[in-house]
């Protein structure tokens, strides 16, 4: 497994850069400041369009990932904001030397950069390009390396799915603008999958990049099946610690996106896997992954978090596909025994949170819906299900049917939810989860960004009937308002790494008791 680490990352630099005859310079030398050491005019080249911040492998660390049209060499310059003269950047500028290739989907590049070494508490200012081409100037801040902090979680935007990429594209932005308005000190925006709604259209993802917030708080991306199926995703997101091997993709890694990846953030472990990765052993691959990657760094981590595209406790149109039926096989019993203690996914457009799931069952018997405190117990995960964050599309809560699977019915205490649900909710407003990481807890909770009235595409466009609770039946609830909260005590004995669903579960050889059988 090959992994990319914090100590193989880019390192920054302070040089001036030797500009090609490509860029038409008139014998002259520039510096990476503000101003061009030079009487005479150099030629422009196109600005990087398509920027994104993205999570680092570490609270010290982000990833720059951008588009551009030319392929010569091109940096990101940082400055702590202080910093800035006027605005301008200072003539001696940090610099992180970036990674140009040629882009598979439009002729053009791409580029990403690792900057490292960055200071807790502290704004710093950056640009992309080169000295006849940067971007635009765009700021983020990072927060105190120790201690609580909160984090949101987004489902599903899929631009261009509600057949309006513009409106899609609104109410993305609009979300975005509402979640970080509610909680400008979170510290992560991380995706459910489904970006777009088609994996190649550049359209589509231009809308969805739009919002200046992806530049401003970093982006943990999460591969989605409307992502998968071309190289763009991969292009426009570069991720930290992503094993690239053949497993971990849907299809030949030549031409389509995938990887597993991890960082470490605080006191969490997140673990973001591929899940269209799933025939002829793939979910092996993964449980393999998460054993590797808890034994090798969960005893730095108080949580660990798993976050993948495909909900296998779905409460909608997706609860009984076949492929969620093979994960609800091969995941539960490997990820309460490996100390999991939240998952987090999208795919089904509407919002659920699991019961306490102790190896595919639940795990206490008394626990009742809707329970606004849980303790965990050893082995107890909580799965999350997110609902759309642009409004382009909603799917409808179904009823169990155990025709369809017998093993994913009726929950005895509600019979209208699937037994492992206990909370189901589509309202068709757009929501997103808010996470908030504390020394003792977990606290998680589903927040309206919208009303029934636009930015709202499915609802604008007459895509779904009714909104509002109770299938339309009672007038839509505020912006901000919470649809569904939870306090969690996950099960701690003497540390993360030395409870039995963790330590005791990796064998010396650092590999799992596991078999695909014993998950059945």
């Amino acid at each position: 497994m090959k992994l990319i680490t914090r100590s193989q990352a880019a390192r920054p630099v302070t040089r001036r850069l030797a500009v090609g005859a490509t860029t038409a310079v008139m014998a002259v030398s520039l510096t990476f400041g503000g101003a061009l050491a030079t009487t005479a005019q150099a030629a422009t080249s196109p600005a990087p369009t398509g920027i994104v911040l993205g999570v680092g492998a570490s609270e010290s660390q982000r990833v720059i990932s951008w588009y551009s049209a030319a392929g010569t060499p091109q940096v990101v310059q940082l400055v702590p904001t202080s910093k800035l003269e006027h605005g301008r950047f200072p003539k001696h500028t940090t610099t992180f030397p970036a990674t140009v290739t040629a882009n598979t989907v439009n002729g053009g590049f791409n580029g990403h950069a690792t900057i490292d070494g960055l200071k807790q508490k502290t704004s710093y200012s950056y640009r992309v390009g080169t000295p006849t081409g940067w971007s635009p100037t765009y700021s983020f801040k990072t927060r105190d390396f120790n201690g609580d902090f909160d984090f949101l979680f987004f489902g599903d935007p899929q631009i261009g799915s509600s057949g309006d990429v513009a409106k899609d594209g609104a109410g993305w932005a609009d979300t975005l603008n509402v979640a970080l308005k509610a909680n400008p000190n979170a510290e992560l925006l991380v995706s459910g999958g489904d970006q777009v709604e088609t994996a190649n259209t550049e359209t589509q993802w231009d809308a969805f990049l739009a919002p200046d917030k992806l530049r401003q708080y970093p982006w943990a991306a999460t591969i989605g099946n409307h992502d998968v199926g071309g190289k763009a995703y991969e292009q426009h997101f570069w991720t930290p610690n992503t094993d690239r091997s053949a497993p971990f993709y849907n299809g030949t890694p030549a031409t389509r996106s995938g990887g597993d990846y991890w960082y470490l953030y605080k006191d969490v472990l997140f673990i973001d896997l591929n899940s269209n990765a799933y025939a002829a052993g793939s979910d092996a691959a993964h449980v393999d992954y998460v054993s590797k990657v808890v034994k090798a760094q969960g005893s730095k981590a108080k949580y660990t978090v798993l976050v993948y595209h495909h909900s296998i406790y779905s409460p909608a149109a997706h609860a009984n596909d076949g492929d969620n039926q093979l994960r609800r096989q091969d995941f539960p019993t490997a990820f309460s025994n490996l100390g999991v203690d939240l998952v987090l996914q999208g795919h089904d457009h509407s919002y659920s949170r699991s019961y306490a799931i102790k190896n595919g069952k639940k795990a206490n018997a008394d626990e009742k819906p809707a329970a606004t405190e849980v303790a965990t117990g050893p082995g107890g995960v909580i799965y999350v299900t997110a609902n759309s964050a642009s409004g382009s599309k909603y799917y409808d809560l179904t009823a169990p049917d155990t025709t369809e699977d017998p093993n994913y019915g009726p929950d005895p205490l509600n019979p209208k939810s699937h037994w492992a649900n206990s909370v189901e909710n589509q309202e068709h407003v757009r929501t997103y989860v808010k996470v908030e990481v504390e020394k003792d807890k977990l606290v998680v909770q589903n927040v309206r960004s919208s009303t029934c009235a636009g930015p709202n595409a499915a609802v604008e466009l007459g895509n779904v009937s009714w909104c509002g609770p109770d299938n339309g039946a009672g007038p839509a609830r505020p912006v901000g308002s919470i649809v569904d909260k939870v306090v969690i005590h996950p099960y701690r004995d003497n540390g993360h790494a030395d409870s039995p669903q963790g330590h005791d579960w990796l064998r010396q050889d650092g590999k799992t008791g596991l078999t695909l059988t014993s998950l059945s």
